[in-house]
């Protein structure tokens, strides 16, 4: 009687159950991965290129330039 107690316990347990601890670790390990990219997306968005920037070009390094 003890013994089916102890391979119930044993069966539970996360230490002992080595399909729940896989899928557990699988399931941290995927989330923390969306996670990062989730996060590196959202950074990158956060800092996006956000316009044409006018920017003064001297005439004599144009492709056609214009010499005073």
């Amino acid at each position: 009687m003890s013994h089916e107690i102890e391979d119930n316990y044993k069966e539970k347990d996360f230490r002992y159950n080595r399909v729940s601890s896989s899928r557990f670790v699988f399931y941290v390990s995927f989330f923390c991965i969306l996670a990062f990219v989730l996060g590196g997306c959202f950074r990158l968005y956060k800092q996006r290129y956000k316009g044409k920037p006018d920017v003064e070009i001297q005439s004599s390094t144009k492709y056609t330039p214009e010499y005073k």
